[in-house]
């Protein structure tokens, strides 16, 4: 065979090659690892240390991680299950489809008007990811959403339906721009050896009234409110310190009127106590009556002016209200026989 004939045969299969490639490339079903505008995902969580999320309403919350947690507006630590519940979101978000093309200007129109607009950065403070959270689809099992383009700072022109894989429910309730929602609701967390004296009063009572002075872990003075010392056991002593770790209130109310704040003020607390804190702070708690529910009232049986399971609790220099439960906070309403044997 002529050699021209063998160079023409080569060039021919060289490009059938080349054709066959490119048909193949072309024809290649794109993945989510191709596609840009598809990846909302964080997997690797621990490497954020901000995520920053606003509505259209002028909420917004700047959550950071630091040593001592998470926390909110550089104000309250966050709830725990909130946080976990959000990473889970981040980590785990995928999508299910895109939006149909036909429907795709109308989605990014209502993803403007009602989404929440999320930043996630980095430990380095740099920013890795930004979406914009919207609706829910009409089975409830997915949320419109928009990815931003982090290299130029424009959106992708695509909004996709995701979902978090095994969960059924839409996903916008996770993602809180409401400062108080992400509060945690501890309201005291003191280990003995944080505590320099417990003053507990009982308005109506005086002489059930004592106070606490902790000179270290293992010595402690129990004293009436007039200072005359009293009997008590170390182990009930301890005991009743160990209580003030792990308090929580059912629910803020701050939202509720200045008026009912007002007129709860001006009442007199049935009980308060007063924490000094080493090395230098002063935290006054104070325990108010709640009115009775209306079926508790006209309970023929048991007639209750006051509601036996709940009460107001006022706190952070009289500006924090929150409803308590008795069940969490009676431990701490002892009277002095408390600590004998």
């Amino acid at each position: 065979m002529k050699r021209s004939s063998l160079i023409l045969i080569s060039v021919l299969v060289a490009l059938s090659l080349l054709a066959f490639y490119l048909y193949r490339t072309k024809a290649k079903p794109s993945t989510t690892d191709d596609m840009e505008d598809r990846k909302f995902a964080v997997k690797d969580t621990a490497s954020i240390g901000k995520i920053f999320i606003a509505d259209k309403e002028g909420n917004s919350s700047n959550i950071l991680r630091t040593k001592d947690g998470w926390f909110v507006n550089n104000k309250f630590k966050c709830r725990s299950d909130a946080i976990l519940n959000l990473l889970e979101i981040i980590k785990n978000i995928d999508v299910k489809m895109p939006v149909p093309k036909s429907a795709q200007e109308e989605t990014v129109k209502l993803l403007a008007g009602l989404s929440f607009k999320v930043e996630i950065y980095n430990t380095s403070n740099e920013l890795i990811k930004q979406y914009y959270i919207g609706h829910e689809t009409q089975d409830y099992e997915g949320s419109y959403m928009l990815l931003t383009d982090i290299e130029n700072g424009e959106n992708f022109k695509t909004p996709y339906i995701c979902h978090l894989p095994g969960f059924k429910g839409y996903l916008k309730p996770r993602y809180i721009c409401k400062e108080n929602e992400w509060r945690s609701q501890q309201v005291i967390t003191l280990t003995p050896n944080q505590i320099k004296q417990i003053k507990v009063e009982y308005l109506a009572n005086k002489d059930s009234s004592f106070v606490i002075d902790v000179i270290d872990t293992k010595n402690f003075k129990l004293n009436s409110i007039q200072g005359k010392p009293l009997n008590a056991t170390e182990a009930n002593l301890k005991q009743y310190l160990a209580y003030f770790q792990n308090l929580s209130y059912e629910g803020l109310i701050s939202s509720y009127s200045k008026k009912f704040q007002d007129s709860l003020l001006m009442n007199k607390p049935f009980a308060s106590i007063t924490i000094d804190e080493r090395p230098f702070k002063t935290n006054v708690y104070k325990f108010y009556r709640k009115e009775a529910p209306n079926h508790l009232k006209s309970d023929t049986l048991n007639k209750f002016s006051f509601d036996p399971d709940r009460f107001y609790l006022v706190f952070e220099g009289d500006k924090q209200f929150a409803i308590a439960q008795y069940y969490i906070f009676g431990k701490l309403l002892v009277t002095p026989p408390y600590f004998l044997k």
